[in-house]
Parts: C-alpha cells; sequence; structure tokens
C-alpha cells in the first residue's frame, strides 16, 4: 500500500519540478545591444582631436559633438552611430571622417522582488542574472531560485521574459525575482 503512495508523490514532485523550469527563451529577445540614455560613449574621430572625446547619452536619447551639435543615439549600435556621426561630419565639417564608437560605461540594471536590496546597481560586463542577484545581496528565502523575469526594451517597447538563473544580462535590463509559494 505505501508503494503507490511514493510513486503518486514522486511523480507530483517531478511534475512540479518540470513546470518550474524556465521555458526557452524566444529569439527576438536576443536583439543587437543598442544605445540608451546613462550610457557613456567613447567617439573617436580619427585625425581629429578636437572631436574625440567621451559623450553622454542625455536623456532625449541623444550626443552632443561640437560642429554638429545633436546626434540621435538613442536605439542605435554603436556601428549605426559611427555611421550617423560620420554623415554629419561630411556635410562640410571633414572630408573623409573615420569614426569609432565604443561604450565606456553602460547604464545600469535594476533588480527587483524577493533580493536582500533591490535598486538600481552599476553594470558589470559578463553578468548574469546569478551576479545581478549576488550584487543585490543574494536572495530572500522566499525566493524562487532556479529562473527570474527579466525586462528589456527591444525596438522601443518592453518585452519581458522568463528566464534561466545564468542567463546573460544587458545594461538597462530589468530583473524581478518571483516569491514562491512552497
Amino acid at each position: 500500500m505505501v508503494r503507490p503512495l511514493v510513486l503518486l508523490l514522486s511523480l507530483l514532485l517531478l511534475a512540479a519540478c518540470a513546470s518550474s523550469r524556465a521555458p526557452a527563451v524566444d529569439p527576438a529577445f536576443e536583439t543587437p545591444y543598442v544605445l540608451d540614455a546613462g550610457d557613456k560613449l567613447r567617439v573617436v574621430v580619427f585625425g581629429q582631436e578636437g572631436l574625440s572625446n567621451s559623450y553622454a547619452v542625455d536623456g532625449a536619447g541623444k550626443i552632443s559633438m561640437p560642429l554638429i551639435g545633436g546626434v540621435e543615439a538613442r536605439g542605435k549600435t554603436t556601428a549605426e552611430l559611427s555611421r550617423a556621426i560620420a554623415a554629419k561630419l561630411r556635410t562640410g565639417f571633414v572630408r573623409e571622417p573615420h569614426v569609432a564608437v565604443e561604450v565606456e560605461i553602460h547604464r545600469p540594471f535594476f533588480i527587483l522582488g524577493e533580493v536582500t536590496t533591490a535598486g538600481q546597481y552599476p553594470y558589470v560586463n559578463g553578468m548574469t542574472v546569478e551576479t545581478a542577484v549576488a550584487i543585490a545581496g543574494g536572495f530572500t528565502p522566499r525566493a524562487f531560485k532556479s529562473h527570474a523575469t527579466v525586462g528589456r526594451l527591444v525596438e522601443g517597447q518592453m518585452v519581458h521574459a522568463t528566464v534561466p538563473i545564468s542567463y546573460p544580462l544587458r545594461p538597462g535590463d530589468t530583473i524581478t525575482i518571483e516569491e514562491r509559494w512552497f
């Protein structure tokens, strides 16, 4: 009589574990990294030391450079931004501009929910959900420790995905650690 009960409990436990695994992440969530407010960029215009400098992406999503003024950075990759800067410089300022753009300081990430100290933290290259939790002081006793929900801007829209704890993060991501019920 004990064996069927043990078998039933084992099957229920197996089903609960299978349903607690994070589903596969939608490939649309894996778009290239794009710039936004809070990123600090190093722009190098070869042969033009006066234009080469560090520029912050402002709240409007632009960087402001000498000669050419504001350049839209929000939603662009670094390669797209370097082409946009070169195009503006080509209109009467520099004959053949060669521009390189790299991210000097990334915008922060945010972590909410069942962590010791929720809040905003500086992004670190190579960061995963697990390292973000560690930076936030670790899980609370009620935390769901196998997966998290990550919110990310994709093509101007906030998209949420349930991801495994080992999932790589990007600057500006919002991580939510859910509460487990048992």
